[in-house]
């Protein structure tokens, strides 16, 4: 639910808040909690696990991103200047990726016996947040993209394979580009797949059951 919530607040903070120069507060405090929530899950995993230290080497890189960098600059009054604007603006990024794949894993999860869910929701998951990221870097430097409709549009187009009018001209925007028809290529034929499966499956039934009833005819004769 955290995660849900992140997800959430970064998405009205890019969509609704460009105007502003620095993150508005009510996300500031929203990514506060979230970070929170973060820290007192891995401390509880960490010392639940049978090997404490270990469970922290391994998911250290988690931690780091569960850290409310920028909280803790702003009480402090530290200027950490242009670059350092950069880098807590790319670790924003990257805490929403852990937090949609902790979110994809919640919804394939919840839909272990269906394999269609999963890619269902997988699929328009990743849709959207490509769309939110291109839109984060390319609206204010690329004259195509005028709102978040378009950045979605692109994303969607992008997703399956058809490819789009706007051409990204951001050095992320240029990897969203080539990461998505990646990811698109990859998915669609897990659909086919199950839809094949399941009319085999469903083939397979039906002739075992004819048969099973051509047999009971014939014993009862």
């Amino acid at each position: 639910m955290a995660s849900i919530l992140l997800l959430g607040s970064l998405s009205a903070e890019i969509i609704y808040s460009r105007e502003l120069a620095r993150l508005s507060e009510a996300y500031s405090w929203a990514m506060f909690g979230v970070c929170l929530i973060f820290i007192a899950d891995f401390v509880a995993l960490m010392l639940s696990s049978a090997h404490p230290w270990r469970f922290l080497l391994k998911n250290w890189v988690v931690l780091m991103l569960s850290i409310p960098y920028h909280t803790l600059f702003a009480w402090l009054d530290v200027d950490v200047g242009h670059n350092g604007e950069m880098v807590l603006g790319a670790i924003v990024m990257l805490r929403a990726v852990m937090a949609l794949y902790i979110t994809l894993r919640w919804l394939i999860v919840r839909r272990t016996t269906r394999l269609l869910w999963a890619y269902i929701a997988t699929v328009v998951v990743c849709t959207y947040f490509a769309a939110l990221f291109f839109y984060e870097y390319e609206a204010p430097v690329n004259s195509a993209v005028h709102g978040f409709g378009d950045a979605l549009w692109w994303a969607c187009m992008n997703m399956t394979t058809v490819g789009a009018e706007i051409f990204p001209v951001t050095a992320i925007g240029k990897v969203i580009c080539v990461v998505l028809p990646i990811i698109g290529m990859a998915m669609f034929p897990v659909f086919t797949v199950y839809i094949t499966t399941l009319y085999t499956s469903r083939d397979r039934r039906g002739t075992t059951l004819a048969e099973n009833d051509t047999n009971q005819n014939q014993n009862k004769r």
